[in-house]
């Protein structure tokens, strides 16, 4: 038995054999190329379904049924590049997200994740009885205990099953935050704290369907020893997306990735978002513009975003972001984790996989040593850790291999 060696990931019968997965990042930061990339590593690539059609930075020309086109397309690509595990992000507060949810179950993704919104109806087609045969596994983004058992206690009722898993995602995470802005910087809300709640809410229902539901952790993770850290509080796997823009594979240009290497601590800001929403992204001239209240005007040809009111927001977020995507900076900005700062330098996907894993691995060593060779005071801490992880492994039905 190899007890350093970082966990396989279960969701029902898919086995990931890296317990990472990709954040999904749009608007086209993480397309075909980079979840293909992080496929081929053994992880879970994700695909950002929101805003693929706009890859020409042209607002004129879309409609509805493009990027569902265009998703379909992602995926097609995603599979000619990989046999590994491919996902797909759809955001609850889009307007087209049936046809998309719908698109990435026709296209056989992996994984369906769905975030921004609680994803209790979301698809006609998905009745009880197509639940039941579904090869995708659906995994809901959540910020809170709260909206986990609220959301696995709606499919209880309602489809007699329940998600395969759930991706909790704490304050420090880029992009779109699911807490109020006084909420962020709050040591109440901070990841740490949200894993344990999330793991004892979905405890219930992992006994009642006699089923594995695993924890996935993501926001601010960014090193090795981060993965073992929040594996130990109950979580099975980790999501990560800030350490995949600095890779030669992500899809965003090169000016996009080296704003990410530029940015300092105090660059990175909290934003009001016109999806209604506080962000976390890198302050530039254009986000400087729109605080001092200078209007980016567009035009819309239909409504993308629910909650987006078009006729007073300050600018069209889906352009922006799509410009900065193609290095536009100066036309948007650049959303991104907490911990952007640190990031100094491009690598490969290979090479940052498998730096996670060896620092991982090191940290797990560590966390083995002789109690004599522990710090002073820490024996308390890693004995509630231990005693946490037993109470749940005594209830929970195997979830990986660590053979």
């Amino acid at each position: 038995m190899h007890i350093n060696r970082m966990p396989r990931l279960q969701l029902g019968d898919l086995t990931v054999q890296v317990p990472i997965i990709q954040g999904g990042m749009g608007v086209g930061i993480s397309r075909s190329g980079l979840a293909s990339a992080v496929a081929n590593q053994g992880g879970i690539g994700v695909i950002a379904s929101v805003g693929l059609d706009l890859m020409n930075g042209k607002i004129r020309g879309r409609t509805k049924g493009s990027n569902t086109f265009m998703l379909k397309e992602e995926i097609r690509q995603a599979r000619r590049l990989t046999k590994g595990i491919i996902g797909v992000n759809v955001m609850m507060a889009l307007t087209d997200f049936e046809q998309l949810v719908d698109a990435t179950i026709e296209e056989g993704a992996d994984v369906l994740f769905l975030g921004a919104g609680l994803p209790l109806n979301i698809s006609k087609q998905l009745t009880p009885e197509h639940l039941r045969h579904l090869k995708t596994k659906i995994v809901p983004i959540v910020s809170s205990d709260r909206a986990a058992r609220l959301i696995f206690q709606y499919w209880s009722r309602k489809y007699n099953r329940v998600p395969d898993g759930v991706v909790v995602e704490g304050p420090k995470a880029g992009g779109h935050l699911g807490f109020r802005k006084e909420q962020i910087f709050d040591p109440a809300f901070a990841l740490e704290k949200l894993v344990p709640a999330v793991v004892s809410a979905v405890l219930p229902f992992e006994q009642e369907y006699g089923t594995s539901i695993p924890v996935i952790a993501g926001g601010g993770i960014f090193t090795g020893q981060d993965i073992h850290k929040i594996l130990q509080l109950g979580a099975q796997g980790v999501q990560m997306a800030t350490r995949f823009i600095a890779t030669f594979e992500c899809d965003a240009d090169d000016a996009f990735k080296q704003a990410i290497l530029n940015a300092g601590e105090k660059d990175v800001m909290i934003i009001d978002s016109p999806v209604g929403l506080p962000g976390r992204a890198i302050r530039n001239a254009f986000l400087d513009d729109v605080t001092a209240g200078i209007k980016k005007p567009f035009k819309c040809p239909f409504k993308c975003l629910r909650t987006c009111d078009y006729k007073t927001v300050p600018y069209c977020i889906a352009l922006a972001l799509t410009n900065a995507q193609r290095g536009k900076l100066e036309d948007g900005f650049a959303f991104t984790g907490a911990n952007a700062h640190r990031v100094h330098s491009i690598t490969s996907v290979k090479a940052l996989m498998d730096s996670l894993i060896q620092e991982y691995e090191l940290a797990a060593e560590a966390a083995w040593l002789p109690a004599s060779f522990e710090p002073l005071g820490t024996s308390q801490s890693k004995c509630s850790t231990l005693e946490l992880r037993s109470h749940h492994s005594s209830t929970r039905p195997p979830s990986h291999d660590s053979l």
